[in-house]
């Protein structure tokens, strides 16, 4: 506890610039446990950036840990790229701006040209930003659809993907070598943009942004005449301006927004959980569907690389999963492209291995080549990268994760809620003019490919102890495997840290040719699964859930007794 004392003590003397953080240092002079969690670690940076609580101390967001992290990657960028500059973009979430423009100020002190959004854009407006200027690396001040207490933001390479493991690593190891107060440039904003150290990006990148997305459209002549309406909400974030932007220009006008939830309030006070995967943040939007009757309801999250829907079911509305989003939508581009002939030879789709296994046997109906990879969008961007650089990219027809995150395209290199909002309308309004529901649509596809039901079950550990938990129950997966799970015998466990596919039946063995993951999958004697990762932006230990049944009824009895069992390793 002495060393988190000295942290305090010295936070208190030189954390000046922000006088909110000096007030809350003050009110917790006395309270060593608010003390200890404040400062008993650094936020660590990773592939998905810096995330936390906001408020004063190592372990907390704010405009030092911001300035700390930014100078790591100002030094690891200078060593590694030549002419550098960094694309800049912030949501809606409390502080954004601020730390958006902390950030570019660092970057400016260091030399690097800063290109900034001169108001919050999407995530993948980012990507593509980076790309389109030729950056050497992009910041995108978000905690995605986390609670309103946090922030953070993500960091992308040269790519247009989140930074890969090794780069994270590299810039941690810089960051690590800074003192939060004194290894840090600074130049003030308004002087880096008279210097034209930072610029603001022009209209004209916004709009080949939004060329590119109407570009993944394939039936977008039929959507004005399909008498399509929608409920939309953006959740108080970015996705307002470019989602409403791309739906009249294929001719969908008919939108009615959730007024609550339409402007930026990072407070998020009609949604507290910002999350397009759970019914609660779309509650608001339902009560709107109860007067409106749409067709759809459309909710992107804070950054809007995430959205999710609910359509009209009897007297109420289904939500979707991301998995049955993003299968419909594989199904809907394949069927189509395959009809109009602008199938590619060898089409490529790209899914993160938590995601649905009907996956596979649309792939097998259309002739499509499924690529799976691990949990995390960049290495969906990273495949897009292998086949780019073989003259290729045009082979990818679509990727996504069951996490609501879904990408039409190579122009960007990360999930995009604008272009799958365009693309799940379109599919929307094609089969409305065919007479058919979503629901049926979804039903079709299961009576065609078999019903793949999957869930996910998270577990939290706040706080240190939280954190030591994680360890101890990853750990004992791996050294203790379950032999049976459920009364059903394990017969394969795939560990991704080890790199080792492991088969019990025959006792044989192979390696998995992934990067190291701290992932491991149990697969039972029924053809059900269950897959175990810690979060790497949340204190959570993820469980995913598969189970496949020639009725719904039945993969939801199975599930549920899959889930009811396996939870016990989490207590």
């Amino acid at each position: 506890m002495n060393n988190e004392l000295n942290l305090y003590r010295r936070w208190l003397e030189c954390a000046v610039d922000d006088t909110e953080l000096q007030e809350e240092l003050k009110a917790i002079e006395n309270d060593s446990e608010a003390i200890n969690d404040r400062f008993y670690r650094d936020l660590e940076f990773g592939t998905g950036g810096l995330r936390g609580v906001l408020g004063a101390g190592t372990n907390r967001m704010n405009i030092y840990t911001i300035r700390r992290a930014t100078q790591g990657l100002a030094d690891f960028v200078l060593e590694t790229c030549e002419n550098s500059s960094v694309a800049i973009s912030f949501d809606s979430r409390i502080k954004s701006d601020l730390f958006a423009r902390a950030a570019a100020e660092v970057l400016a002190a260091n030399g690097i040209h800063v290109h900034i959004y001169s108001e919050l854009a999407p995530t993948p407006m980012l990507s593509y930003a980076v790309r389109a200027l030729k950056c050497s690396a992009g910041i995108m001040v978000t905690a995605s659809h986390n609670p309103a207490k946090y922030n953070g933001y993500k960091a992308y390479g040269s790519d247009g993907c989140q930074m890969t493991i090794e780069d994270a690593d590299a810039v941690l190891a810089k960051i690590n070598a800074l003192d939060m107060f004194n290894g840090v440039k600074l130049m003030s904003f308004d002087s880096a943009i008279e210097s034209g150290m930072i610029s603001y990006i022009g209209k004209d990148v916004i709009e080949s942004y939004y060329e590119n997305v109407l570009s993944q459209s394939i039936n977008s002549d039929l959507c004005a005449k399909s008498g399509l309406k929608i409920v939309y909400t953006p959740l108080n974030g970015t996705g307002n301006k470019p989602v409403r932007e791309i739906l009249s220009r294929i001719g969908i006008n008919d939108v009615t927004v959730v007024k609550e939830q339409e402007n930026s309030d990072g407070n998020f006070t009609t949604c507290p959980y910002p999350n397009p995967e759970i019914r609660e943040a779309l509650n608001l939007g339902l009560k709107y569907c109860d007067e409106v009757k749409p067709d759809l309801l459309l909710a992107t999250d804070p950054d809007a690389d995430r959205v999710g829907i609910a359509v009209p079911d009897g007297d109420d509305y289904a939500l979707f999963s991301g998995n049955e989003v993003g299968a419909m939508l594989l199904e809907y581009i394949c069927e189509q492209k395959t009809l109009k002939g602008t199938m590619p030879k060898n089409p490529i789709a790209v899914k993160t291995i938590v995601t649905t296994d009907i996956v596979n046997a649309i792939g097998k109906a259309y002739g499509v080549k499924i690529i799976d990879v691990l949990t995390g969008f960049k290495f969906i961007g990273e495949q897009i990268g292998f086949l780019e650089e073989k003259g290729e990219e045009n082979r990818y027809i679509f990727g996504f994760e069951e996490s609501y995150g879904y990408l039409s395209g190579t122009y960007v290199r990360d999930k995009d809620a604008v272009v799958a909002s365009m693309l799940i309308c379109e599919m929307a309004a094609y089969y409305r003019t065919k007479g058919i529901s979503m629901i049926q649509a979804r039903e079709n596809m299961y009576k065609k490919y078999g019903v793949y039901l999957h869930s996910q079950h998270s577990f939290t550990f706040e706080g240190e102890s939280g954190m030591l938990k994680m360890r101890d129950i990853m750990d004992n997966f791996r050294n203790n495997c379950p032999v049976a799970i459920n009364g059903h015998k394990v017969v394969k466990v795939d560990d991704y840290q080890l790199s080792v596919s492991s088969d019990l039946v025959s006792g044989s063995s192979s390696e998995i040719l992934l990067p190291k993951s701290n992932v491991i999958a149990f697969t039972l004697e029924n053809g059900e699964k269950a897959i175990v990762r810690p979060s790497g932006t949340e204190p959570k230990i993820k469980a995913y859930y598969t189970s496949s049944a020639k009725t719904m009824e039945e993969a939801k009895a199975m599930q549920s007794a899959l889930d009811e069992e396996f939870s016990k390793y989490f207590a």
